[in-house]
Formats: structure tokens, sequence, C-alpha cells
């Protein structure tokens, strides 16, 4: 399943931001702030300072809560996400990119853009039921989020250290 350019880069950021939680913490510093903004192209305001800082973090359990839940709850969190910022789709082009869905201001907090622009990508998902490609990461130690972008639907980890983790284990395990 192809998804629209916007759609793809939100889900990642947003799985991103989500993961970031797991330890060790790797969004402590408006630094890691920063290279976040700049890794995922947001644009628009940007204050980079502790009390934004605090805000993107305190977004990470609710969007765990939204990319982890069944269709339903999920429909159901994206629409009071919309509805709280009042967010109203509009096409716009910047920085290189084609006509793409903002849905607020690019003067509204980071963090608004970045729950509102995570609730615009999951429209997507849901619509073309294509959930099943966020799961949690099969490593047991783990419970990062997986966004699953592959043709047959292979990757299991949220990152390559996950992934590298169990095949040393399984390795070990077969030369025993």
């Amino acid at each position: 399943m192809a998804f629209a350019h916007d759609t793809e880069v939100t889900m990642i950021a947003a799985v991103e931001l989500v993961n970031s939680a797991e330890p060790p913490d790797t969004l402590t510093e408006i630094t890691q702030l920063d290279e976040f903004f700049v890794k995922h192209f947001y644009t628009g305001a940007h204050s980079g300072d502790a009390a934004e800082l605090a805000a993107v973090r305190a977004l990470r359990m609710p969007l765990r809560r939204m990319l982890t839940s069944d269709r339903d709850t999920t429909a159901q969190l994206v629409n009071e996400t919309l509805a709280t910022y009042q967010a109203m789709p509009q096409l716009v082009r910047h920085g290189g990119f084609d006509y793409h869905i903002h849905a607020v201001s690019a003067e509204a907090p980071l963090p608004v853009r970045i729950a509102v622009e995570t609730a615009m990508a999951l429209i997507d998902l849901i619509r073309s039921d294509e959930l099943s490609r966020l799961s949690i990461c099969a490593d047991s130690t783990c419970s990062g989020i997986v966004f699953d972008l592959s043709r047959n639907r292979s990757r299991r980890y949220c990152s390559t250290v996950c992934g590298n983790r169990n095949a040393v284990a399984a390795y070990r395990a077969r030369k025993k």
C-alpha cells in the first residue's frame, strides 16, 4: 500500500516520538527536539524552549494510545483530537513539497501541529483499513511501536537494535 508522502512522513515522526519514551529516553533536551523538528520536516512555529519540550513529551502517551488502539477507538481519538484543536484541513505547498494537507495554521504550537498531523495521517490508515501496519515490537523487552511500510508486512522490530538483539539471541540458542 502506498500512502501519500505526508502520511508516511507524519506516521514515521509520530512513531519516533512515541518510541522516544522507551528506555533510554531520547527526548530530554531542547537540542533533541530541534533535531526532531528538522528531521521530520516540521515547519512553522517552534519556540525551542523548555515549555515546548515538555508539551511535546506530554504528547507521547496520548499518541501511543492513538497508534495502538483498535480501529473504532482510534477513529474516536482522531475525531476528538481534530475537534479539540478545531482542525480545518487545507492544501498547502512549502519547502519543496507539493500540495499536502495541513489542518492547523503554521503558527499553531508545535505540539498541536504534531497531534493534528498525526490524527490526519491516521485518517488515511483507518480509511484504507491499514492500521495493521502499526504494531508493537516483537522484542519481548521492548514496547516500541513499529510502522511497517514493507510490501510483505515483514517488519517485526522497532529498530535495528531490537532486531539485532533478537538475531544474536536466536543464533546463540541454535549453537547450544
